[in-house]
């Protein structure tokens, strides 16, 4: 993977798809990104390969609708990256993620020979001794992949999860321009510094790195079935790891009714109340009970099986929440419960690895005036997804930042309340997080689990007191021998530096730039030979050099705007 500013720039590999990417940006009015990175400097193919007229489409779309399109244009590695990034309402404004949901992937397929060639590749055989039956016509079509319904020879009816043939290629070249762009942004747009791109790009390749390795997704399916073995109540589709690699995945079929299928639920004797109450259960059990949660749980992921049975569809995009994460999240549920702003606000300085921030009470404040909006309405209707959305956007002012599962957390709560509130309307969210969350805090308090914590925290003092001896006769050595070093580093200087250079070498320029022209009109005053005209001809190459530097210079200030 390209890692630095300007080796990228030494290659032709990716020349059309950059053109492809900035022609695009440039089509849909954001010239002026790519014009404020400064990109043509750091690429060889120079201002050539920036268009040279303004292209932008005059359109009545606003801004966010343009980023949404523009992700649409560019193909499934920028589509997959707005998808992900419409779970961070941390560092978007609401209307683009209300955009970005709207991100569709359905593309045309693949033709079947690509897909057939690939399972056979993939599993060693021809399809004819894979499956019993091949549907040809495949039953979802994706920018990453598509499905085909088969039948094994043991009769059971699969679904074959097939990857895009080149699809990994795309990526990692898209990766490669995607850090590159990233890096210049930052460097040379200060708005853009607050997002902090590189470090978002980097968080979004290892999600889609996760994403294109289907054994991930089958172990997800695995270690979800393990958690479910004896809650009646889900079915977790299995998994066949005979017909199964890093770019097949072949699971079981599952028919089932669509959740949001109010009508057929009824016409199969189902129960949508009890369906919304234990749908709603279930996604608190893998959040509280087991850390790792279903993070896209919409109505298309999610069926309805006969005796109102749930299961889950598309494993790819899991949340995973630690121990102590579980024990936050149950704090903040608790302390809203009991309008505790105080306790709201230490377990989320505890949560951002941040414990002493200067404006505390500010921040303090802000929770309790948040918790007061919600002080007088129904507990039934508090919004439980929607409350916790605000509350980590109020952190964004504080400049602190969650782990990223948490907004995964936040949008599946808000999915599963739309889901539940549309299956029965008086559904009440609070009434079921309640439970879930008192008794994480009963845990917490449980007399084994403090003995562990205890014995866990003596063996880490043990350890300390162990080596404490040692460091310090080790500082003490150092400084007798005149070994210890203290290290400053400097951070914003520089921008400072840059403008110093600039300035240094501008000085430079007009002092050579003076003194030719001091020393041109010297010789030109001693009429010293070769003469034209009766002007020494050193003297006028000497004028004529000067007005060239001159003038460069001048161009040069215009060009960056400086006056």
């Amino acid at each position: 993977m390209i890692r630095k500013i300007g080796l990228i720039g030494r290659t032709y590999r990716h020349i059309n798809r950059y053109r492809e990417i900035i022609t695009v940006l440039f089509t849909h009015g954001f010239g002026d990104l790519i014009t404020n990175s400064q990109i043509e400097k750091y690429l060889d193919f120079g201002k050539k390969f920036i268009p040279n007229k303004k292209i932008e489409k005059i359109t009545s779309l606003s801004r966010w609708e343009r980023i949404r399109i523009v992700l649409e244009e560019l193909g499934p590695t920028f589509i997959k990256f707005g998808q992900i990034m419409s779970n961070r309402p941390d560092i978007l404004p609401e209307p683009l993620l209300i955009e970005l949901e709207k991100l569709q992937d359905s593309v045309p397929p693949m033709p079947n020979e690509e897909a057939e060639k690939m399972i056979e590749q993939e599993l060693g055989k021809p399809i004819s001794e894979l499956f019993k039956k091949f549907d040809t016509n495949p039953i979802a079509s994706a920018s990453i992949a598509q499905v085909y319904r088969a039948e094994l020879f043991s009769g059971e009816k699969v679904a074959v999860k097939v990857q895009r043939t080149g699809i990994q290629k795309i990526i990692e070249t898209d990766l490669e321009i995607m850090f590159h762009l990233s890096l210049l942004m930052e460097k040379h747009i200060t708005e853009m510094q607050i997002l902090n791109p590189v470090e978002t790009v980097k968080e979004f390749e290892r999600s889609i790195r996760k994403e294109i390795d289907f054994n991930i997704e089958a172990s997800h399916i695995e270690r979800f079935g393990r958690n479910f073995q004896t809650d009646l109540s889900i079915y977790i589709p299995e998994v066949y790891k005979d017909h199964s690699t890093k770019k097949i995945l072949t699971m079981e079929f599952i028919e089932g009714i669509k959740v949001s299928n109010l009508k057929a639920l009824r016409k199969a004797e189902n129960d949508p109340l009890l369906i919304a109450g234990q749908g709603c259960d279930l996604i608190l059990k893998q959040i509280f009970e087991h850390g790792f949660f279903h993070a896209d749980p919409h109505p298309g992921n999610i069926v309805i099986l006969k005796d109102n049975i749930t299961c889950f569809l598309d494993f790819g995009m899991m949340g995973t929440l630690l121990p102590k994460h579980q024990d936050y999240l149950g704090n903040i549920i608790v302390g809203v419960v009991n309008k505790d702003s105080k306790k709201i606000t230490e377990t989320l300085l505890r949560l951002t690895g941040t414990y002493n921030i200067e404006n505390r009470d500010q921040l303090e404040y802000r929770v309790s005036e948040l918790i007061n909006q919600y002080a007088y309405i129904p507990l039934k209707e508090i919004k439980v997804g929607e409350f916790l959305n605000k509350l980590f956007r109020m952190l964004i002012d504080f400049k602190l930042r969650l782990p990223s599962d948490f907004y995964l957390l936040s949008k599946a709560l808000i999915t599963i309340e739309g889901v539940g509130t549309k299956l029965d309307p008086d559904f009440d969210m609070v009434a079921h997080i309640e439970p879930f969350a008192k008794n994480l805090l009963k845990k917490q308090m449980d007399p084994v689990k403090l003995a562990k914590d205890l014995y866990s925290s003596m063996a880490e003092f043990r350890l300390l007191f162990k080596d404490f001896p040692f460091e310090i006769r080790e500082i003490i050595r150092q400084i007798k021998t005149g070994k210890l070093k203290v290290e400053f580093e400097h951070k914003g200087l520089e921008p400072m530096l840059i403008k110093h250079d600039q300035i240094s070498n501008r000085i430079a320029f007009a002092i050579v730039l003076a003194a030719l022209i001091i020393g041109s009109s010297l010789i030109v005053l001693s009429k010293i030979p070769p003469l034209w005209q009766g002007i020494p001809l050193i003297g006028i190459v000497g004028f004529v050099g000067a007005g060239i530097m001159g003038f460069w210079l001048l161009l040069s200030i215009l060009k960056h705007g400086n006056f």
